[in-house]
């Protein structure tokens, strides 16, 4: 209340205050005086300092949240994923490294963790997850601590509402055949989705040559068509269609499923093949009119770069939980757009996550569809462990959030129970 009190005294008491109130009457510059008040702080920004960093596993260590505390009542929150288990003490490592710091200065602790790493694996893989679910958490913290949205900070948006494909995660179905797939993406289009994804390799198939060919069988290509064409048949022309291959096949399969999903007319194909080559990429690319997307499991722009230059993909998508935060998620989207290819970030993260990067689908103008699981309409703990207002998602649309930071909350009690054995829980 004191500093509420000061605030106000100080602008209507001030000189500002009173050659405003001189030309405009009384009322002019309530609005300044109520947006001040309105500015979470306890005290100025510069004072802020960083002074303990805690984190939480669930999904048996595959989803991790990070929360960055400071020297006045605000923190950050941050989410990573996948490469992530076993990451206890390097959370705590990158902690130590930027305690005492401001957490304003993102892209300056950015540099400060992933510099001093260069040695410890600062080019992919676990460091750079945990690097985003940190850096994450320090846009939500600045955020919060200037009372601006994660995306003012990014530069501003291009739009309000991010649209989202439906992975109907039909793959929980044991053998599941081209009716399961038309019934799963029939129940995301009356459910207000215009875009679905599903799964077309399949370990246990019958059809496979062994467990270790990379080559589709014809029974195998058969199958992953009857099930995509039934899709299509089931939603018609005009709902948007993707497919993931996952990365478990080789270029000749690869080439093949894009050649014979053309008549489909898919929005695009998911990682025909691994990662790592992206001339074998091209090659695939360049053999067919399906787009093919690439890039979850690429990290920080240097992962991007080369995919860029060869033109060896139609769409990328980086996993914002994974790819080295917000800001490098926002470099990589901008890297792409100088080739004019289209951004579509993988998403298997929380609420938290999924929001996080709504922020950066918003700051970029090459945006075109963000991933979400239909699990997260249906799982309860995916509404116990975040807290946020409204509804997650309205007729295939995320609305982007208005409120200062992300906009999400961890909600520690309620994913208390989820929790990862044997691992502290923001401790």
């Amino acid at each position: 209340m004191t500093q509420k009190n000061s605030r106000r005294s100080f602008l209507r008491k001030g000189a500002l205050a009173s050659a405003m109130a001189a030309y405009a009457g009384a009322t002019y510059g309530e609005g300044l005086i109520q947006a001040v008040e309105r500015t979470p702080q306890s005290s100025k920004p510069a004072d802020l300092k960083i002074t303990d960093i805690k984190c939480g596993y669930i999904r048996g260590g595959h989803s991790l949240f990070v929360k960055i505390y400071t020297n006045q009542d605000i923190w950050g929150c941050g989410e990573g994923v996948d490469a992530t288990p076993g990451t206890y003490h390097l959370v705590k490592m990158m902690g130590q490294r930027i305690k005492g710091k401001s957490p304003l200065n993102v892209h300056r602790l950015f540099e400060d963790i992933r510099r001093s790493g260069f040695f410890e694996g600062a080019q992919a893989g676990m460091f750079i997850a945990v690097l985003t679910a940190v850096e994450t958490a320090l846009w939500d913290l600045t955020g919060k601590a200037y009372g601006m949205p994660v995306y003012q900070l990014l530069g501003g948006k291009f739009r309000d509402k991010i649209r989202v494909y439906c992975d109907t995660a039909a793959y929980r179905t044991e053998g599941p055949k081209p009716e399961d797939f038309a019934k799963a993406a029939s129940n995301a289009v009356k459910a207000g989705y215009t875009a679905v994804k599903f799964d077309i390799d399949e370990a246990r198939d019958p059809a496979k040559y062994d467990a270790y060919n990379w080559t589709a069988s014809q029974g195998e290509l058969d199958r992953m068509y009857n099930q995509i064409a039934a899709v299509r048949k089931a939603v018609g022309p005009y709902i948007d269609i993707c497919v993931d291959a996952h990365g478990r096949y080789d270029m000749t399969t690869g080439k093949k499923i894009a050649a014979m999903m053309e008549p489909l007319k898919l929005l695009f194909l998911e990682e025909p093949i691994p990662a790592e080559n992206a001339e074998a990429y091209k090659i695939i690319s360049q053999s067919t009119e399906t787009p093919i997307c690439a890039g979850e499991n690429h990290y920080l722009g240097h992962g991007f770069r080369r995919l860029m230059e060869l033109g060896a993909v139609d769409i990328i998508m980086p996993d914002l939980q994974k790819a080295g935060g917000l800001g490098e998620a926002q470099r990589i989207a901008n890297l792409a757009n100088l080739y004019y290819v289209p951004f579509a970030p993988h998403m298997v993260a929380s609420y938290l996550g999924a929001m996080s990067s709504c922020h950066v689908c918003a700051s970029v103008p090459n945006f075109l569809i963000l991933e979400w699981q239909v699990y997260f309409d249906e799982d309860p703990m995916y509404k116990e462990i975040i807290s946020f207002d409204g509804p997650m998602i309205e007729k295939g649309f995320i609305t982007l959030s208005e409120k200062p930071g992300i906009g999400v909350e961890i909600n520690e009690e309620g994913m208390r129970k989820y929790a990862t054995p044997g691992v502290p829980f923001f401790e």
